[in-house]
Protein backbone atom coordinates (compact mmCIF):
# COMPACT_ATOMS: atom_id res chain seq x y z
CA UNK A 1 0.00 0.00 0.00
CA UNK A 2 2.77 2.15 0.79
CA UNK A 3 4.45 1.63 -2.74
CA UNK A 4 1.23 2.25 -4.25
CA UNK A 5 0.85 5.82 -2.69
CA UNK A 6 4.38 6.83 -2.93
CA UNK A 7 4.37 5.75 -7.23
CA UNK A 8 0.72 7.21 -7.50
CA UNK A 9 1.94 10.70 -6.12
CA UNK A 10 4.93 10.80 -7.72
CA UNK A 11 3.31 10.12 -10.93
CA UNK A 12 1.09 12.69 -10.55
CA UNK A 13 3.84 14.88 -9.22
CA UNK A 14 5.55 13.83 -13.16
CA UNK A 15 2.44 14.62 -14.83
CA UNK A 16 2.21 18.50 -13.60
CA UNK A 17 5.28 18.92 -14.23
CA UNK A 18 4.54 17.22 -17.91
CA UNK A 19 1.89 19.14 -18.26
CA UNK A 20 3.34 22.53 -17.55
CA UNK A 21 6.50 21.97 -19.90
CA UNK A 22 4.06 21.51 -22.60
CA UNK A 23 2.44 24.72 -22.07
CA UNK A 24 -0.47 24.24 -19.93
CA UNK A 25 -1.27 27.13 -17.67
CA UNK A 26 -2.84 27.74 -14.64
CA UNK A 27 -6.53 28.19 -16.04
CA UNK A 28 -5.94 24.41 -17.42
CA UNK A 29 -5.25 22.55 -14.37
CA UNK A 30 -8.42 23.46 -12.76
CA UNK A 31 -10.46 21.49 -15.46
CA UNK A 32 -11.13 17.86 -15.59
CA UNK A 33 -9.62 15.37 -13.51
CA UNK A 34 -6.27 17.89 -12.92
CA UNK A 35 -7.45 19.39 -9.86
CA UNK A 36 -7.11 15.97 -8.24
CA UNK A 37 -3.42 15.13 -9.70
CA UNK A 38 -1.90 18.33 -8.94
CA UNK A 39 -3.17 17.64 -5.09
CA UNK A 40 -2.40 14.22 -4.95
CA UNK A 41 1.42 14.87 -4.02
CA UNK A 42 0.64 17.32 -1.16
CA UNK A 43 -1.27 14.10 0.53
CA UNK A 44 0.11 11.27 -0.87
CA UNK A 45 3.75 11.81 0.33
CA UNK A 46 3.29 12.83 3.69
CA UNK A 47 0.56 9.70 3.74
CA UNK A 48 3.31 7.53 2.70
CA UNK A 49 5.79 8.65 5.81
CA UNK A 50 2.97 7.68 8.34
CA UNK A 51 2.46 4.29 6.61
CA UNK A 52 6.23 3.88 6.87
CA UNK A 53 6.68 5.26 10.58
CA UNK A 54 3.53 2.88 11.65
CA UNK A 55 5.36 -0.33 9.57
CA UNK A 56 8.30 0.34 11.77
CA UNK A 57 6.28 0.84 15.28
CA UNK A 58 4.40 -2.60 14.20
CA UNK A 59 8.23 -4.42 13.20
CA UNK A 60 9.65 -3.21 16.20
CA UNK A 61 6.88 -4.76 18.13
CA UNK A 62 6.42 -7.68 16.84
CA UNK A 63 10.26 -8.62 17.09
CA UNK A 64 10.57 -7.01 20.45
CA UNK A 65 7.42 -10.04 21.56
CA UNK A 66 8.95 -12.67 19.78
CA UNK A 67 12.46 -12.11 21.32
CA UNK A 68 10.51 -12.03 24.39
CA UNK A 69 9.00 -15.54 23.53
CA UNK A 70 12.04 -17.22 22.59
CA UNK A 71 13.61 -16.03 26.08
CA UNK A 72 10.96 -17.71 27.90
CA UNK A 73 11.20 -20.81 26.07
CA UNK A 74 15.21 -21.49 26.16
CA UNK A 75 16.78 -22.87 28.70
CA UNK A 76 18.79 -21.12 30.86
CA UNK A 77 23.04 -22.19 29.47
CA UNK A 78 25.33 -24.03 31.97
CA UNK A 79 28.35 -22.15 33.01
CA UNK A 80 31.01 -23.23 31.07
CA UNK A 81 34.08 -24.43 33.52
CA UNK A 82 37.26 -22.35 32.55
CA UNK A 83 40.16 -24.90 32.36
CA UNK A 84 42.75 -24.40 35.44
CA UNK A 85 45.52 -22.27 34.47
CA UNK A 86 49.28 -23.98 34.51
CA UNK A 87 52.05 -22.47 34.84
CA UNK A 88 54.54 -23.06 32.29
CA UNK A 89 57.98 -24.33 33.49
CA UNK A 90 57.99 -21.71 36.53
Amino acid sequence: MMVAVIALSIGSFLAVIIGTVSGMGGADFAQGVWPAVAVTPYFGLPFAILLLISLVIVSAKRRTREAAANAQHTPPRKAQRKAPRTSQGK
